[in-house]
C-alpha cells in the first residue's frame, strides 16, 4: 500500500517541488527522504491527504538539504511569488498541493535537453516511472538511458533553464516532446485495462492534461488530436472487462457501454484538429491520424460494424510518419480482417517485436484463427511477459480454449 501511495503521488510531489527549488536532483532526494518517514509515521494509518502530507515532508527535506550545504538562502523559493499568468491559472488545479506537472513537462521538454532524452527525462521525473521502464518504453539499455537522464537534468541546471510555462511563441520547439511524453505515459495505463497497475493514475492524469493543454494551445492541430485519442480510448473503459474481470478486446465490446459524453468530446477536439489543418492546407500529422482510427473504430456504434478498409488505410498513411511496432503490429491486425489471418500473420511476424506483449498476443490470435499448434507456444510467450492481471485472464481464457484431446490445457 505505501508503495503504491509513493507512486501515485510521486509525480505531483516531485514536480511541485521542482517547481519551487528549480532543482530536479533536490526533488528527487526530498521525496526519497519523505517516503523513508513515511515508511515509519504511516505504519498505524495513512493520513487522510498523503499527497499533501509527503509535499510537506520533503519540502522541510529540501529545505534541510539546503541548509546543509550552506546555501539554502540563495535556493529557497520567492517569498513573494509573481502575479499569476493565465496559463498559471488554468494550471492551479484542485488538488491539495500545487500540481506542476505540466509546467514540468515543458522544463524537461526544453531545447537545452537532447531530442532523444526530453520525453525519458519527463516521464522518469515527472510521471514517476522508474528508469528501467523508461528504457522498456524506448527499447533502450536501462544503463544508456540512465546516462540520458543524468546529462539531461545536469543540463537544465548549467543552462539555467526557467522553471515556468514558456510563452506561446516557444512552444513549438517543446511541443512534440511534450506530447510525446503525455502519450507514452497514457499508454503506460491503457496497457491495464482494469487499472490495477502501479500507472493506473496516468489516465486520469492524461485525460486532465490533455484537456488543459487543448485549452492552452487551441489552434494546434496535434494537440487537439492527441486530446481526441485519449477520449476516444476513455470512452470505451467501461466496455475493457467482463462479468470475471478479463479484459474484452476492443472489436468484441459492447459498444452500447461506450461513455457517450466523452465520445462526443473526442468528435469535438477531432473535428476542430482536421479544421485547423485545413486551414493550413496542411495534411493530418501523426496524431490526427491516431486519432482517426479511433474515430473509425467508433463508428461501430452507429452501423454495427467497423470499417476495417478505413482503418488499413489509415494505419498506411500513418506508416509514413511512424514505422513504430506498435503502428506495424496494428497494421497487421487490420490487414488480418481484410485479407485474412494468413496474410496479416506474415505482415505481423515482418515486425518481429518477441519481447513485446501485443506481438506476441496478437500472433498467438492468428495462429489460432488458422487452427495452427503454434498457438499454444505463442500464448505461453505472451504470459511469459508478465501481462497485467486482466489481460492474463484473458489470455489464459483463450489459450484454454485451443485445449484438444490429451492436453490439460
Amino acid at each position: 500500500m505505501l508503495e503504491a501511495a509513493f507512486r501515485e503521488h510521486g509525480g505531483r510531489v516531485v514536480s511541485a517541488l521542482a517547481a519551487a527549488f528549480r532543482d530536479l536532483d533536490l526533488a528527487e532526494e526530498a521525496f526519497a527522504d519523505a517516503c523513508l518517514r513515511a515508511q515509519t509515521a504511516w505504519a498505524d494509518a495513512t493520513p487522510r491527504d498523503p499527497a499533501g502530507w509527503l509535499y510537506a515532508v520533503a519540502r522541510r527535506a529540501a529545505l534541510d538539504r539546503l541548509r546543509r550545504r550552506a546555501t539554502a538562502q540563495a535556493h529557497r523559493p520567492e517569498e513573494t511569488p509573481p502575479e499569476p499568468t493565465p496559463e498559471d491559472l488554468l494550471l492551479a488545479a484542485e488538488t491539495p498541493i500545487p500540481d506542476e506537472r505540466l509546467r514540468l513537462i515543458f522544463v524537461c521538454c526544453h531545447p537545452a535537453v537532447s531530442p532523444d532524452a526530453r520525453a525519458a527525462l519527463t516521464l522518469r521525473t515527472v510521471c514517476g516511472l522508474t528508469t528501467a521502464e523508461v528504457a522498456t518504453a524506448f527499447l533502450t539499455p536501462e544503463a544508456t538511458l540512465a546516462q540520458r537522464l543524468v546529462r539531461a537534468k545536469k543540463k537544465i541546471a548549467e543552462a539555467g533553464v526557467p522553471f515556468e510555462v514558456p510563452s506561446p511563441a516557444a512552444w513549438p520547439e517543446r511541443m512534440d516532446a511534450v506530447l510525446s511524453t503525455l502519450e507514452i505515459a497514457y499508454a503506460q495505463a491503457h496497457a491495464d485495462a482494469a487499472l490495477a497497475g502501479p500507472h493506473a493514475d496516468f489516465a486520469r492524469e492524461v485525460l486532465t492534461l490533455s484537456g488543459l493543454l487543448a485549452r492552452l494551445a487551441p489552434d494546434d492541430p496535434e494537440v487537439q488530436a492527441l486530446a481526441a485519442t485519449v477520449r476516444f480510448a476513455e470512452a470505451r473503459r467501461p466496455a475493457r472487462l467482463d462479468a470475471s474481470g478479463a479484459m474484452v478486446p476492443l472489436t468484441e465490446q459492447d459498444a452500447r457501454d461506450w461513455d457517450s459524453v466523452l465520445m462526443a468530446e473526442a468528435e469535438a477536439h477531432l473535428r476542430r484538429s482536421a479544421a485547423l489543418s485545413r486551414q493550413a492546407a496542411r495534411a493530418p500529422g501523426p496524431r490526427a491520424l491516431q486519432a482517426a482510427i479511433h474515430a473509425a473504430h467508433a463508428e461501430r456504434r452507429r452501423s454495427g460494424v467497423t470499417p476495417w478498409a478505413g482503418v488499413l488505410a489509415l494505419y498506411d498513411l500513418l506508416l509514413a510518419h511512424r514505422s513504430y511496432t506498435v503502428v506495424r503490429v496494428n497494421r497487421a491486425v487490420a490487414l488480418a480482417e481484410i485479407e485474412g489471418p494468413a496474410a496479416g500473420l506474415a505482415a505481423l511476424e515482418a515486425a518481429a517485436a518477441p519481447d513485446w506483449l501485443p506481438y506476441q498476443a496478437a500472433r498467438a490470435e492468428l495462429l489460432a484463427r488458422l487452427g495452427r499448434p503454434e498457438a499454444k507456444a505463442a500464448y505461453d510467450a505472451a504470459l511469459a511477459l508478465d501481462p497485467a492481471p486482466a489481460e492474463r485472464l484473458f489470455l489464459e481464457a483463450r489459450r484454454g480454449g485451443l485445449a484438444g484431446p490429451g492436453d490439460a490445457g
